[in-house]
């Protein structure tokens, strides 16, 4: 029982971080893979939504738009109020929808992602705006790099959820 509960924990907090760095990415993983193979246990709960094939497409899209967004001049601060509440609350919905998923309570999978999050989106702006000071790498450019992680993590994370 205790493998599960680690395995539902690094899940929330991997969600959480890549929530952290794109808000929408998280929720398109999660939404992406419980399309696709459902979980009985988020049937007849207030999460059962994210098993729709068109909530799939609807994340998907918007985490598209994110990614062309981010790069753009005018893209809010991750660290804005704001920013900060939509990506607690991107990463609090997959870690309570992974946490009822594997039968574990939703508040602290949600804590657990919502926490994650907003740790993650402070440290990677810390860490965006370091580089490009140290190295002189366009933020823009940054941007796709963070990109490219957040993608492979969101892939290796739908892998084993």
């Amino acid at each position: 029982m205790e493998a599960k509960l680690t395995y539902a924990f690094k899940q929330a907090a991997g969600l959480g971080i890549i929530a952290g760095m794109r808000s929408f990415s998280a929720p398109a993983v999660i939404s992406h893979v419980y399309s696709r193979h459902p979980s009985k246990n988020l049937g007849y709960t207030p999460l059962q939504f994210i098993q729709s094939i068109t909530t799939s497409k609807v994340f998907k899209v918007l985490a598209a738009a994110e990614l062309v967004g981010d790069k753009l001049p005018y893209a809010p601060n991750r660290t804005s109020p704001g920013g900060l509440a939509g990506r607690f609350l991107s990463g609090a919905l997959c870690g309570a929808t992974v946490y009822k998923a594997s039968n574990r309570n939703l508040f602290i999978g949600g804590l657990i992602g919502g926490t994650s999050a907003i740790a993650s989106a402070f440290g990677c702006m810390l860490l965006r705006t370091g580089l490009g000071k140290r190295t002189g790498i366009p933020d823009p450019v940054i941007g796709v790099i963070e990109d490219i992680i957040v993608i492979t993590a969101g892939t290796a994370l739908a892998k084993d959820l």
